[in-house]
């Protein structure tokens, strides 16, 4: 029995289900059925399409659910629409539910987990062990999801972005348990870059192959962080690298810029660099102002500061932190780095425990922690 081949068939079975009017439960419920059903029929006896078996199979199980309701003439003329056995249409349907998981309904969070469930595939135990909850809320919140998007016909879905809003914020999970968030990720925005023609499908992909790029040099052996400038750059993925280059540059050339393709530009600079020393930080800073001015993001103004402090030096670096909100996270961070660079370790010491204090995560905390004991004993010297 191939596995991989039924989950990747999975998405596309479940949304032509759903267009031909189940609603998206009944319709989940009737793929797993036909799935199960694969499982103990295909190994005798495999079929010579496998989606157009699947689909025929879970339309049935649909069907023979409804005729249990009470609603006998509505479950009639459905049993009319029932489609022959065959071969099933070669349009890829995955792309209706993306766009109905990223409903502008839905919350983050339950988007985020309704596409993992109903695009990626993944079991409700797969998905709570990724988000280190217990199986039993995760449950509840894609059930809650499903009836959210339930009446919702999909002349009312979700937009572009709000997709890739949902994908990039699967991919920052990054990883925890058995799941791997930042691959599948990767491999829905991959599927959907496949299903639709758009600069910035093509930008995110570009954006997380050039980070992703560099994840077996984040973190020492120790579990403990370490800053883009101190990475192992021979430890970075140069052919995901090269990959991301030719996505973002494709993108760019067609000359319709958007958020993602400017932070793929910025990604792309730093991992061109063979160095630390040989950033090109004035291209970046350039990027950061497109990026700004497509977002007008608070984050995105932090992070150009930090890059006007390695092109024009930490007092320009410091300046522009100054227009930053001081309530963004990490901005006492970026001051504290700046603060050293610019020759005052006392107040760089001070900010660098004050940011540890309000860090996000136990790697973050650490780091800034030993920043701070780092310049505290040079300052008792």
């Amino acid at each position: 029995m191939d596995e991989a081949l039924l989950r990747s068939l999975t998405p596309s079975v479940l949304a032509v289900i759903v267009r031909r009017g189940a609603d998206f439960a009944a319709a989940e419920d009737a793929v797993q059925d036909a799935l199960v059903e694969a499982v103990r029929v295909w190994p005798a006896d495999p079929p010579r399409d496998a989606k157009g078996w699947l689909v025929t199979v879970a339309w049935r199980k649909f069907l023979d659910a409804t005729r249990s309701d009470t609603a006998r003439r509505r479950r009639e003329d459905r049993i009319e629409e029932e489609p022959a056995p065959g071969p099933a249409p070669a349009v890829d349907d995955t792309l209706q539910l993306y766009f109905l998981c990223a409903h502008p309904s839905l919350t983050p969070s339950s988007a985020v987990a309704l596409t993992l469930r109903a695009v990626g595939g993944l079991t409700t135990r797969q998905i709570a062990q990724a988000y280190l909850v217990p199986e039993a809320t995760m449950a509840q919140r894609i059930s809650r999801a499903k009836r959210t998007v339930s009446g919702v016909r999909f002349d009312q879905p979700g937009d572009v972005a709000t997709v890739l809003r949902v994908l990039y914020l699967v991919f920052n999970e990054g990883y925890s348990g058995d799941v791997d968030l930042a691959a599948e990720a990767i491999r829905l925005t991959r599927q959907l870059a496949v299903a639709i023609d758009h600069p910035e499908v093509a930008g995110l992909l570009a954006l997380m192959l050039l980070h992703h790029a560099r994840r077996a040099s984040r973190t020492a052996p120790d579990g403990s962080l370490v800053p883009l400038a101190e990475q192992d750059r021979t430890r970075w993925d140069t052919a995901a690298i090269a990959e991301g280059v030719r996505i973002l540059q494709s993108a760019l050339a067609r000359d319709r810029l958007g958020e993602f393709q400017a932070q793929a530009a910025i990604a792309a600079l730093h991992a061109d660099a063979p160095t630390a020393e040989e950033t090109d930080w004035v291209q970046i800073v350039e990027w950061y102002d497109e990026l700004a001015r497509l977002t007008d993001n608070p984050v995105v103004r932090l992070n150009r500061a930090v890059a006007v402090g390695e092109a024009d030096g930490p007092r320009a670096g410091l300046a522009a932190l100054a227009a930053v909100e001081d309530s963004l996270p990490r901005h006492t961070a970026a001051a504290a780095y700046l603060h050293e660079r610019a020759g005052d370790p006392a107040t760089a010491a001070r900010l660098y425990a004050e940011a540890a204090h309000k860090a996000p995560n136990l790697a973050e905390r650490d780091y800034l922690t030993r920043q701070a004991a780092r310049l505290n004993s040079g300052l008792r010297k």
